[in-house]
């Protein structure tokens, strides 16, 4: 049994007090009119604040912890034009976005129009590993599209060949697709590069080495599918040259990773994965 029930000590404290101090000794009177002991001496009482006062220094307290925030918060995204110096908190995070929109048009789809610097550099080579990641790799017209608007014509020229033999029937066979590379009624070809972060490892004005770290998604969505979507881990490291207007791939190549430690998710279905794939479209990537 607990002392002094539910309300703990209240009821005997109240009860002693009354007891040890007499009763009717003190009284207590209304907040306007002052408090007399048995002296009959008046107690100061101390200053009340006001509900108005209050709600100023709350408001003063807010904006000033909101600009501090704002201040620290602007200092920490903000780049230079080259995105390869900037301030010491840039410095520690170099895959820090800048926040900066990398273009405003397009060329065949693909963003177009990067900015002559690192950061501009990186913009593309993230964009351009979109594009070369996607579904249209795997119809020929398109493809040359692409290759002939990312590539330098050099590049582009020595590509094609060893692409359009890649992309061969017996691949097609092997994902499950059609020997033209189109997905069988009742299924969605999934085929997307997300990246993850850029990092340049060399500039020289016109020309720049940009890695791009990335996660992919590839394969069939769909009931009857024998090659189900799954994802991959890659960097992506591209040559790129400046043309005087924008970057292009003067060369390319991949490597596996860095792959992190798979998590305990529950695999969608491949319902659910079609429809993602329908709904939530691509972005355009920015430094």
């Amino acid at each position: 049994m607990s002392i002094g029930g539910e309300g703990g000590y209240g009821d005997d404290r109240d009860i002693a007090a009354a007891g040890t101090y007499g009763r009717g000794r003190t009284r207590r009177l209304p907040d306007d009119e002052a408090v007399v002991d048995v002296y009959d001496e008046p107690r100061r009482q101390p200053p009340r604040v006001g509900r108005s006062m209050v709600t100023v220094v709350g408001v003063v307290v807010l904006l000033i912890a909101a600009i501090a925030f704002a201040n620290r918060d602007g200092g920490a995204s903000s780049g230079t034009g080259g995105g390869g110096a900037g301030n010491s908190e840039n410095a520690a995070r170099p895959t820090a976005p800048t926040g900066e929109r990398p273009v405003t048009s397009r060329a065949n789809g693909v963003p177009a129009g990067f900015a002559h610097t690192e950061q501009g550099a990186q913009s593309a080579a993230a964009n351009y590993a979109v594009a070369l990641g996607g579904t249209g790799m795997f119809e020929t017209e398109h493809r040359h599209m692409l290759v002939d608007t990312l590539y330098t014509p050099e590049a582009a020229a020595r590509i094609k060949g060893p692409q359009d033999r890649a992309y061969s029937e017996e691949f097609f066979t092997r994902l499950g697709l059609t020997p033209q590379g189109e997905a069988p009624e009742g299924t969605t070809l999934v085929s997307r590069t997300v990246p993850v972060g850029t990092r340049v490892t060399e500039y020289q004005g016109d020309s720049a080495t940009v890695d791009v770290w990335y996660t992919g998604l590839i394969g069939l969505a769909g009931e009857e599918s024998t090659t189900p979507v799954t994802t991959t881990w890659k960097t992506w490291t591209f040559e790129l040259r400046w043309t005087g207007s924008d970057w292009k791939i003067a060369d390319d190549s991949q490597q596996d990773g860095p792959a992190p430690v798979p998590g305990d998710l529950r695999a969608s279905t491949a319902e659910e994965i079609s429809k993602a794939v329908e709904e939530f479209g691509g972005m355009t990537y920015a430094r």
